[in-house]
């Protein structure tokens, strides 16, 4: 217990070395506790209409004023916190779980297999993902488990050319050769030695690609790709600008949602660069 505890201590004291990954963690912390807590927290329900007069602005009785069909915009953020970090950490999970497969067998088999999985991944890495993932959201349905796998099936090519990196230069290390030589197959090589190796780089990448399913799910529910009935800050945005509230000038509508939804991906940004200094001594050095 001593030894998990002086380990832990020690992580700590490196990626409190961080201040940016320290703000990073506090700001998720403060969105998911949030989230957490919102039918406590919010003071009506998302969908609610008309607990106050269309379009108006903040008040005690409305903290972030009404939208155009008198609902509490303090409230709709509240719950769409919900939305965010469902998809952010559902999606980075989907597409961590791909690009580590696919980083693992391609760099540790090579060969062949190498060869036709990094053509995929450069196939994968050129298309356009917003208008790739509009075209698939229409075809496969808009509800949010489809918008989940959908974000995390094409955001995976990045890591796995990183896991493949790394793999291509544990494989060379002689405790591997060692392994070989003792009649180690293939399977406890790669899951009891490789795997624990990098597995603070796929969980920094995960941490990381939270950004990105955060952003991709606020665009999508922006172009209206997304189940209309659930309540994130992309569809807040969306509904604002569609009923004129630029318009009238009704700024409450627009800026708190963006702010949240810049905030979580900053915060998601600095936490990831906290724990690379976990993962890279060089970057311990540089700092």
């Amino acid at each position: 217990m001593s030894k998990a505890i002086k380990k832990i201590t020690n992580y700590w004291r490196i990626f409190s070395s961080s201040k940016m990954g320290v703000i990073g963690l506090i700001i998720i912390l403060i969105f998911v506790m949030t989230a957490l807590a919102a039918p406590f927290i919010a003071p009506y329900a998302p969908t609610a209409t008309y607990v106050g007069r269309p379009f108006e602005p903040p008040s005690f009785k409305h903290f972030f004023g009404t939208d155009e069909a008198g609902r509490d915009v303090f409230s709709q953020i509240i719950y769409g916190s919900q939305i965010s970090l469902l998809v952010g950490f559902a999606a980075a999970a989907v597409s961590t779980l791909i690009g580590t497969l696919i980083g693992i067998t391609s760099g540790y088999f090579g060969g062949v297999i190498d060869t036709i999985l990094m053509r995929i991944t450069d196939i994968f890495l050129i298309i356009p993902m917003i208008p790739l993932a509009i075209l698939l959201a229409l075809f496969v349905g808009p509800n949010l488990f489809n918008i989940v796998i959908l974000v995390g099936f094409l955001g995976w090519p990045g890591l796995a050319r990183q896991i493949r990196a790394q793999i291509l230069s544990l494989k060379e290390l002689p405790f591997i050769e060692a392994l070989r030589a003792l009649g180690a197959n293939n399977r406890r090589i790669v899951f009891f030695h490789l795997l624990p190796n990098i597995s603070g780089l796929i969980f920094a990448s995960m941490i990381g690609g939270s950004v990105g399913a955060i952003l991709a799910e606020a665009g999508l529910s922006f172009l209206g790709v997304t189940d209309p009935r659930v309540m994130s800050w992309g569809r807040i945005v969306a509904r604002s600008l569609g009923s004129g509230a630029i318009i009238r000038k009704a700024w409450w509508t627009l800026v708190p949602p963006g702010l949240c939804i810049a905030i979580l991906a900053c915060g998601f940004s600095f936490f990831s660069h906290g724990l690379m200094l976990l993962v890279s001594p060089f970057l311990r050095e540089r700092k």
